[in-house]
């Protein structure tokens, strides 16, 4: 028996809302009350995107909407869909999904999704859970339709904060601690995968004295590298809590150590816990391990 396929609304004013795709048949998708699948909000055309599923094909094309219409990230105008992917349609994140739900007509699924958007009290806000969507996968959607806002991120590590401006990250923050740094931030925050986010307005009053200013994609692509190496190397750190010390007296020569080395040996000095030395280097995490672990190989630090 052939699959049955549904779009899952994961993000937006119809978060939790489905729509099956009845095989054999097109669906127009829009703002426009007489479509089939019916989304009211200013970023959708009238007429935005219509699916045609045909020989065991999903089908997804852009009407010339006037925001686009996005799939992984990926700005499209015609394409085949598989299970799991993405749709970015305004605010709303659909995904392609397996369903064994009852099946009902493209009229009764019209209306369950109008429920929805009735009892929804967000006003088109996007937000949705880690869980669904990672954050690596968010930020590349919103670069590739150029939004601007800030992503909150509420997560049991931290209150994240990611700002963008035409698709492009200037900034980001956890906790709101500035003398975290931008990269850092943004490195740690594209490991977290469970809690909620929120895409919302810019503020106004946001000015920061460092701003990244590579692209979105570079700046994801080195996030996620070091997020690599660094899960790569962590069995080998000390505990976020583990007291760090210098041993006395100190037998190597400071004059050999690399400029970061050379931080991170003062930090340890000066701070003595794992998670303070890497929350005060100047250095992204990734960077702050490895001069940690050279230390304590080279007999600098010593792990209590």
């Amino acid at each position: 028996m052939p699959q049955t396929f549904a779009l899952k609304f994961i993000s937006g004013k119809y978060q939790g809302g489905e729509f099956p795709l009845t095989p054999e048949r097109e669906f127009v998708v829009g703002r426009s009350s007489e479509l089939d699948m019916v989304l009211v909000e200013d970023m959708v055309s009238r007429k935005h995107a219509k699916l045609s599923t045909t020989q065991g094909q999903i089908i997804i094309q852009d009407l010339g909407s006037t925001n686009g219409t996005f799939v992984n990230g990926e700005k499209i105008r015609k394409t085949r869909l598989k299970e799991g992917d993405r749709i970015l349609i305004g605010t709303s994140i659909l995904k392609v999904v397996v369903t064994n739900a009852p099946q009902v007509t493209p009229s009764q699924a019209k209306e369950q999704l109008e429920a929805v958007g009735r009892n929804d009290n967000k006003q088109s806000t996007m937000s949705g859970t880690l869980e669904e969507v990672p954050i690596p996968d968010l930020l590349q959607l919103f670069s590739t339709s150029k939004r601007t806002g800030v992503l909150h991120i509420k997560s049991q590590l931290g209150y994240g904060k990611i700002y963008l401006k035409s698709g492009n990250i200037f900034y980001a923050s956890i906790d709101d601690d500035h003398d975290l740094g931008p990269m850092k931030a943004l490195c740690r925050m594209v490991g977290w995968d469970e809690g909620g986010f929120e895409f919302g307005p810019p503020e106004a009053e946001a000015e920061f004295m460092l701003e990244l200013e590579d692209s979105t994609e570079s700046l994801l692509m080195e996030a996620l590298r070091q997020l690599d190496e660094f899960r790569r190397i962590a069995g080998d750190l000390p505990g976020p809590h583990e007291k760090l010390s210098v041993p006395k007296p100190l037998e190597p020569s400071l004059s050999q150590l690399k400029p970061l080395e050379l931080d991170v040996f003062q930090l340890v000095l000066n701070h003595g816990m794992m998670q303070h030395v890497f929350d005060r280097s100047p250095a992204t995490d990734y960077e702050t391990a490895s001069a940690l672990l050279s230390l304590v190989s080279q007999g600098y630090v010593l792990r209590k």
